[in-house]
């Protein structure tokens, strides 16, 4: 999973997959699922992220995987 965020944009892009998204659908206003050809989702797209999310802190707990960071 990957966490991307836009500044220029305002927007977050929660990648939960490696596979292609094929078909998107709006869930409430600013929120849009990807799927993939079966209908897995495989992304979560969010659009003015700061007035949605808190974007200042990522807690991170009990994953069973390896956390990589990328400071920009």
């Amino acid at each position: 999973m990957k966490l991307n965020y836009y500044p220029d944009t305002d927007s977050l892009y929660i990648d939960l997959s490696e596979k292609s998204s094929t078909e998107s659908r709006e869930v409430s206003d600013g929120v849009v699922l990807d799927y993939d050809e079966n209908g897995a989702r495989v992304g979560i797209d969010i659009d003015n992220a700061s007035d949605k999310v808190k974007l200042d802190e990522l807690i991170l707990s009990k994953l069973p995987s390896e956390i990589h960071a990328v400071a920009n």
